[in-house]
């Protein structure tokens, strides 16, 4: 079965750190791009980050600029996310989707696979 599956979300504290994981099993990522989602509640799902398929480029959203990094791993077919410095409004349900491509899609759309999700929740 082809599918994207998140780990690593949970409760963290104001400041807190966590590293969300997005592994492919059926599939290669490496001819991928891959984006990071996230939906609030009550909001549009967003864009966070984008890593190309080669891993060399990136991009950030604005708000988490400074303090997330993307990367991938080929060898173990997974990408992550981590997220330091956590604020409240990070709190979402966070996503990755991958597009056959060598850069992210700007139509969500246009993307291949999406994961199920995993709640990220920033709270004291």
């Amino acid at each position: 079965q082809l599918q994207l599956v998140e780990s690593g979300g949970g409760l963290v504290q104001p400041g807190g750190s966590l590293r969300l994981s997005c592994a492919a099993s059926g599939f290669t990522l490496d001819y991928y791009a891959i984006g990071w989602f996230r939906q609030a509640p009550g909001k549009e799902r967003e864009r966070v980050s984008c890593i190309s398929g080669s891993g060399i480029r990136t991009n950030y959203t604005d708000s988490v600029k400074g303090r997330f990094t993307i990367s991938r791993d080929s060898a173990e077919n997974t990408v992550y996310l981590q997220m330091n410095s956590l604020k409240p409004e990070d709190t979402a349900v966070y996503y990755c989707a991958a597009v056959y491509a060598s850069w992210c899609a700007s139509n969500q759309h246009d993307y291949d696979y999406w994961g199920q999700g995993t709640q990220v929740t920033v709270s004291s």
